[in-house]
C-alpha cells in the first residue's frame, strides 16, 4: 500500500511566460489578463506596437493601455461570468509616446478560472486582410468569367473568319476584297486576344525547383535588353533566401509583366535618363496573406520612380482589361495575379507619385 503525501510528486503549473510562450509567433497583438486586468503575459508584437518592455507590461492593469478603459472593463466581466464565448469591439491604444492607433479587440476566456485573452488587431491590418480577401474572391470571379467568356467568342469568331474567307474567293472587286480582309485581320487580332485570356489555364502547371533570383536575374536580361538606355535596373537581393518549388516559366512571365509594366511607365523619365526600377527579394516571417498564416514567406518588390498608378483604376488594376496606358491591353497584372496566386501567392500593390511598388509574396517551405 502506497502512502500519498498532499503535494508532494504533483508538478506546479507552468508560469504565464511559458504557458504562452507560442503567443510571440503570432504577429497579432496578444495579451493574457486575470480577471481584474492585470497582465500576466504579453506577447512580442503587443510589445513592439506600444514601445514598452514585456517586463513593464506584465503587472500593469490592461485597461491603462486603453483610449476607452471601461469597455474593456465590462468585457473581462462578461468573459470571467461565461457569458460570451468571444466579444468583438472597435477602441484605440496608447503608445510609450503617447500615440495611439485604433485596433478591433477580442476578448475572449481562456480554460483556467479568472484568465482572459486579449487579441488585439490593428485597423489597418484588418482593413489589409479585408482588401486580400475581396482580392482573391475577385481574382477567382475573373477565372471564371475569362474562361466561359473566351469559350462563347471564339466559335463565332471561328465563323466569322470562315465566311469572310469563302466570300473573298467569290467576289472579283479589289475594293471588296480590301472590306474582307479588314474582317479576317479583325478576327484573327480577337483571336489571340482570347487566346492570351485562355493561356494561363490551359497551360500545366509544371512544377520544379525555383530559384528567385535566377527569375530575377532573367527578366532584368530581358528588360534592360529592351530599355538599354535611360534605365536603370538596380539588384538588392537577400542571398540567403532558400529555392522553393514551383513554375519557374510562370514565375517569369509574372516578374516581367510587373517589370515590364514599370519600364513603360518610365518613358518620360528614361527619356531624361533618369528611370529607375528596383529588384528587392527578402524573407517575411509570421506573415497572414491568401487568408492563412505561413512561418516564412518570399517577398519580392519590383519598385520604381515613374508617376505612379493613376488614382481612377488603383483599386482596378488586376481587373482584366483595365489598362493605365494608351494601346495597353489590360491583361498583364491579371496575369501575374493568377500565376502567382496558382503559387499560393499574392500581389500587393502601393503607390504614390515617385513610387510604385509592387510586392510578390510565396510562401517558403
Amino acid at each position: 500500500m502506497s502512502l500519498r503525501i498532499p503535494g508532494v510528486g504533483k508538478r506546479p503549473p507552468p508560469p504565464a511566460a511559458e504557458r504562452y510562450q507560442s503567443f510571440d509567433l503570432l504577429a497579432t497583438l496578444v495579451a493574457v489578463v486575470r480577471s481584474d486586468g492585470a497582465v500576466l503575459f504579453a506577447n512580442a508584437a503587443l510589445e513592439d506596437a506600444i514601445g514598452t518592455s514585456r517586463r513593464t507590461i506584465e503587472g500593469t492593469p490592461i485597461g491603462d493601455f486603453f483610449i476607452e478603459p471601461e469597455l474593456l472593463r465590462n468585457a473581462l466581466n462578461g468573459a470571467v461570468d461565461n457569458e460570451f464565448a468571444a466579444l468583438r469591439y472597435d477602441d484605440a491604444i496608447r503608445r510609450a509616446n503617447h500615440e495611439t492607433f485604433p485596433v478591433h479587440v477580442i476578448v475572449a476566456p481562456t480554460d483556467r478560472k479568472g484568465e482572459v485573452v486579449i487579441e488585439l488587431l490593428p485597423m489597418e491590418q484588418q482593413a489589409k486582410q479585408d482588401r486580400e480577401e475581396r482580392l482573391i474572391d475577385q481574382t477567382q470571379a475573373n477565372k471564371e468569367l475569362i474562361r466561359n467568356l473566351a469559350h462563347e467568342i471564339k466559335n463565332p469568331l471561328g465563323g466569322i473568319r470562315g465566311a469572310a474567307q469563302l466570300l473573298q474567293m467569290e467576289i472579283e472587286s479589289r475594293d471588296l476584297i480590301e472590306y474582307t480582309q479588314v474582317i479576317i485581320h479583325e478576327a484573327d487580332r480577337l483571336q489571340a486576344l482570347v487566346d492570351r485570356l485562355l493561356a494561363p489555364h490551359r497551360r500545366p502547371h509544371l512544377v520544379g525547383d525555383v530559384n528567385i533570383h535566377e527569375v530575377c536575374e532573367r527578366v532584368r536580361s530581358l528588360i534592360v535588353a529592351e530599355f538599354p538606355r535611360g534605365l536603370r535596373v538596380v539588384r538588392d537581393y537577400d542571398t540567403s533566401i532558400p529555392e522553393f518549388r514551383g513554375d519557374r516559366e510562370q514565375l517569369i512571365q509574372a516578374v516581367l509583366n510587373i517589370t515590364h509594366n514599370a519600364a513603360q511607365a518610365l518613358a518620360e523619365r528614361i527619356a531624361d535618363g533618369e528611370g529607375r526600377i528596383v529588384l528587392k527579394t527578402r524573407i517575411a516571417r509570421q506573415v497572414t496573406f491568401g487568408k492563412q498564416r505561413y512561418r516564412l514567406a518570399l517577398e519580392l518588390h519590383v519598385i520604381d520612380n515613374g508617376p505612379g498608378v493613376p488614382a481612377s483604376i488603383k483599386d482596378r488594376i488586376f481587373y482584366p482589361l483595365v489598362s493605365g496606358r494608351e494601346g495597353g491591353s489590360g491583361l498583364g497584372l491579371t496575369l501575374a495575379q493568377t500565376f502567382v496566386q496558382q503559387h499560393h501567392g499574392l500581389i500587393e500593390c502601393e503607390s504614390v507619385p515617385g513610387k510604385t511598388d509592387f510586392k510578390l509574396l510565396i510562401p517558403l517551405p
